[in-house]
């Protein structure tokens, strides 16, 4: 696992040992930043569900503006601070110990890019999704970027929000919602 482009380029990251956690191949990795690399820089980013970091971190790499990383895994708030301080990139992150939905309840200020891939069986990506629409987490023209299984139904969203494409890589798709602006409609005033 390492980073693929940017200030951190080549960078080795350090991996959690166990089932519990699923890193995004660097295959996904790549398929993914191919969408969002020219929307990275100057952006705040969220990086729920953690687990290693490395999806916030090679936003950091590239230049977005903070990454805020929250993961309920003690051993996987402190490997991200590890993969942050290996990268250099600390100065620009905030790492949150605890529970990802509770933390969508409890935040006001929209990211430009949200980044789920939470573990597959546990139910939690359509309520992450629902939760990030309710309390409109997502800034105007932002990404929100759900990875899960290939035939796994993700929810439709009302409008700003918009289901933009999904992306297939064997086993694993890549889900991108796009928030439209706050600009009115046409005709309106």
């Amino acid at each position: 696992m390492r980073v693929i482009t940017g200030t951190a380029r080549g960078r080795h990251l350090k991996q959690l040992e166990g089932m519990e956690t699923r890193p995004t191949t660097d295959r996904v990795k790549e398929a993914l930043f191919s969408v969002l690399q020219f929307d990275i820089e100057g952006r705040r980013v969220l990086d729920l569900f953690a687990g290693t970091g490395q999806l916030g971190i090679e936003c950091l790499s590239r230049g977005a503006e903070s990454c805020v990383f929250v993961d309920r895994r003690a051993d996987a708030v402190r490997l991200i601070r590890e993969n942050l301080a290996l990268t250099e990139l600390t100065s620009r992150a905030r790492v949150i110990a605890g529970d990802s939905m509770a933390y969508l309840k409890s935040v006001r200020t929209p990211f430009d890019i949200i980044l789920l891939d939470p573990p597959y069986s546990a139910g939690l990506l359509a309520p992450a999704i629902a939760q990030i629409a309710r309390h409109d987490l997502l800034a105007p023209h932002g990404y929100m970027t759900a990875e899960h299984p290939v035939g796994m139904a993700v929810p439709a969203l009302a409008p700003p929000y918009r289901l933009h494409k999904t992306y297939r890589y064997g086993k694993i798709a890549v889900t991108v919602y796009r928030r439209a602006g706050d600009e009115p409609e046409a005709g309106e005033p």
